[in-house]
């Protein structure tokens, strides 16, 4: 059997959401799942958060629940409610 023929296994890798590790065992998620990931292991937000992407040179980019980010280990998101509009 070819290695190419078997899925390629993905080791597991970690980023920041709102300072708190998050592990992931994909390499690419949409902002909805990895909101959802976050909740499931501990992160204090919910599922309506606005997802942003920190970047190293301090600036960021929102995240839709349907906009597929590439992961890599040491990227910070920050999940904050939505406006209130007050």
């Amino acid at each position: 059997m070819d290695k190419h023929d078997k899925k390629e296994e993905k080791h597991p890798l970690t980023v920041l959401v709102n300072e708190q590790q998050v592990v992931f065992h994909v390499h690419s998620a949409t902002g909805a799942q990895i909101k959802t990931t976050a909740i499931a292991q501990g992160v204090a937000i919910q599922p309506n958060f606005v997802l942003q992407l920190e970047h190293p040179n301090g600036t960021s980019n929102i995240v839709g629940d349907a906009d597929t980010e590439h992961l890599h280990n040491h990227m910070r998101f920050t999940a904050i409610a939505p406006d209130d509009n007050s």
